[in-house]
């Protein structure tokens, strides 16, 4: 199905192509500024630390609903070996085969392209099969340090869990940005809690991955109109599945990864840090969420902290 004319209007008022120059690979962390950061660590109060990754493990969110993208296979190559000789220190070794988007992750700027192009106009075909992402690789993103701000937009309706293909509209995110009691602002990272993520922790992998709620078309806009640096959510998809267009597939993923050059994350445990927000009273934080710098990654594991 061709991209409908709603989504290439839409595509036209959140482009971001040239505003940090012809050469910009990081997109809207441009907005990640010193003064940024400053501010971000001004929000620290009681020190408290909490973790918003998944354990990466064999049985985790990936049901093979995208074919290729494998959880984590653990496996040990030495086990307390002796390597000099009877007697002396011994080590363990192991290693890891998984997908870069398994589990907690941000998607990069070459994830995915529409109508031949990624970010900043570039052709597509810069993600070759030897080398992947020869431009916008995640090696290219600098440390994401910024202030994170939770919109519980679950949370704003009353309830834990917003039901399976509910739309986040920028409404919700009004009422959640009320909630929170915070503006968000230009350089925040914005973390969106829709509660799925409950389903894969009771152990149910497939409810989690659909149906499932999610950003709207509606959103980037939102993000755009605020400066947004980036986006993360606790679903498996990011936006509404299955679509909220029929036919149209992961259309708020090319609006945030090509149009604005903004990454965005999945897979995010948000719900100790929604109870950590509502138990504080303040919804605004440091957040550390480094990405792995893995040389030509469309995507990149991430094991992010929110300090209070």
């Amino acid at each position: 199905m061709p991209l409908p004319q709603e989504f290439h209007d839409i595509a036209r008022r959140v482009n971001n192509w040239g505003r940090w120059g012809p050469d910009d690979e990081i997109g809207t962390l441009n907005l990640i500024t010193p003064e940024v950061v400053r501010a971000a660590a001004a929000t620290v109060r009681s020190g408290r630390r909490v973790p918003l990754a998944l354990p990466l493990q064999q049985n985790g969110v990936q049901t093979g609903m995208i074919p290729g993208r494998v959880n984590p296979l653990h496996t040990m190559v030495a086990i307390n070996q002796e390597i000099f000789g009877p007697g002396t220190v011994a080590t363990s070794d192991d290693t890891v085969t998984m997908g870069l988007q398994a589990a907690t992750h941000w998607d990069g700027l070459t994830h995915v392209s529409h109508s031949g192009r990624l970010y900043n106009d570039r052709p597509a075909d810069a993600v070759t099969a030897h080398r992947g992402a020869t431009a916008l690789g995640i090696e290219k993103v600098p440390p994401i340090t910024s202030r994170g701000v939770l919109l519980d937009v679950a949370r704003a309706h009353g309830t834990e869990r917003l039901p399976g293909g509910h739309a986040v509209t920028p409404e919700d995110l009004d009422a959640a940005e009320e909630l929170a009691g915070t503006t968000v602002r230009s350089g925040d990272v914005v973390l969106i809690r829709t509660g799925q993520i409950q389903h894969y922790l009771a152990g149910d992998r497939e409810a989690y991955a659909m149906p499932s709620p999610g950003l709207s078309l509606r959103t980037p806009e939102w993000f755009h109109a605020r400066g947004v640096a980036a986006v993360a959510n606790d679903t498996l998809v990011f936006e509404v599945f299955p679509p909220e267009v029929e036919g149209l597939w992961l259309p708020v993923h090319a609006l945030h990864l090509v149009e604005m050059g903004m990454l965005q994350g999945q897979n995010w445990n948000l719900e100790e840090l929604s109870a950590a927000c509502a138990q504080e009273g303040r919804y605004a934080f440091l957040l550390s969420a480094m990405a792995e710098p893995f040389v030509g990654g469309t995507g990149s594991p991430v094991a992010p902290v929110a300090v209070l």
